[in-house]
């Protein structure tokens, strides 16, 4: 299931680059008699593919991150760029042939990078990105859509293992809720 759900991601957080081709392209489905249709379209595919992988990860084995945790980190910053760098290789691609290669390349790279863990359309479902360092010095990538102020009672008793580094926080809503008032 991980195998699985790590192609996902990965085909997700790429998805971006070719969403900007197709618009740089003016490449439009025909049966919209307007271009800004199709591209609010692709986008909005983009977003709904980012949310069936949020909604697979509930079936990903259980974990708890609980004590030794001596720092944490907002990731988003980080990432950013890289994921900016999408947008810049969409932009200077002139055909598909190479858009298809290019995309494959960085599929590949990404699948066996951390990099795709971090999805800016994740932002949109009110996730954060963070590092969390252990007390034996390990980083732990972790998103969540719990807001970290106090890193001493800091654990996490309801995430979704996708790597040994990498956890996401599937817990809903009503659940942090609760969890910000024990805090």
């Amino acid at each position: 299931m991980k195998r699985i759900y790590r192609i996902l991601l990965g085909c997700n957080s790429i998805m971006i680059f070719f969403v900007i081709y197709a618009i740089k392209s003016h490449i439009v489905i025909s049966i919209f008699k307007y271009e800004w249709l199709s591209y609010t379209l692709y986008i909005t595919c983009t977003i709904f593919f980012s949310g069936i992988c949020l909604f697979v990860a509930r079936f990903l084995p259980d974990e708890i991150i609980s004590g030794g945790i001596e720092e944490v980190e907002l990731a988003d910053g980080s990432y950013l760029p890289s994921y900016l760098g999408y947008f810049f290789v969409a932009l200077s691609v002139n055909d598909i042939s190479t858009m298809g290669w290019v995309g494959g390349i960085i599929f590949v790279f990404t699948l066996f990078s951390q990099t795709l863990y971090f999805n800016p359309m994740f932002l949109l479902f009110g996730y954060k990105f963070y590092y969390l360092t252990m007390d034996n010095g390990m980083k732990l990538f972790v998103l969540t859509r719990l807001p970290i102020k106090n890193v001493k009672a800091l654990h996490f008793d309801k995430v979704k293992r996708i790597n040994d580094y990498t956890f996401i926080d599937r817990r809903m809503r009503n659940e942090l809720r609760n969890s910000k008032g024990k805090r």
